[in-house]
């Protein structure tokens, strides 16, 4: 019998299974030069445009933050951080700031959850927007990248949402950190499948 078309060969279902279970999110900090080329994120990017999209309403987009650009962001996470904690110290202010210039590859993830035509659920919207987040880790790790996730109380700050213009029903999910990983921490132990998978 003549397999379907979209038939992926068993070596390439082996790869996958090991890719994916073999992704570990590494902090912006233990990730260096080089970064991903600007081919390399564009294809990053293509794998993230393949998440699950009911009603093709395109529920994220993402902002690149270039080298050029950290300082924004920097002034940001510390203004975020005294909006919270007026008593917030210097070197605290700093430690905050300093989060924007680690990984060599940075981006912001945001979620387009106002409303859309067809008018989707919110919920189901930040269902793809996860999609689409890992689909990009995903293809980074392929390439063999590191990549972790941050986020914090600044995504919710009105100098982060100034900066990268969020209009109404915009929400600032993470930031997407990518680079080389110059230490790995120990394997995370992976829940077992009983634990999360019941039948009715």
């Amino acid at each position: 019998m003549t397999p379907p078309v979209d038939t992926i060969p068993s070596d390439e279902a082996s790869f996958a299974l090991t890719l994916i279970t073999s992704r570990q999110n590494i902090l912006p900090k233990r990730l260096a030069v080089p970064g991903p080329n600007a081919d390399q994120v564009s294809d990053m990017f293509r794998c993230a445009a393949a998440a699950p999209d009911h009603g093709v309403v395109m529920p994220w987009r993402f902002v690149l933050v270039p080298s050029d650009k950290r300082a924004l962001l920097a002034d940001v996470f510390g203004q975020a951080l005294i909006e919270r904690d007026a008593n917030a110290t210097p070197e605290q202010i700093e430690q905050a700031r300093e989060k924007a210039f680690r990984a060599p590859f940075l981006a912001l993830a945001i979620a387009r959850l106002g409303p859309c035509e067809p008018d989707i659920e919110p919920l189901e919207r930040m269902v793809s927007v996860g999609a689409a987040i890992q689909n990009f880790l995903l293809c980074a790790h392929s390439m063999g990248f590191g990549s972790s996730l941050t986020s914090g109380q600044a995504m919710r700050s009105g100098a982060l949402r100034q900066l990268f213009k969020l209009s109404d029903g915009e929400q600032a999910v993470c930031c997407i950190n990518v680079g080389t990983v110059v230490k790995r921490k120990p394997t995370r132990l992976r829940p077992d499948v009983a634990a999360f998978v019941s039948s009715l």
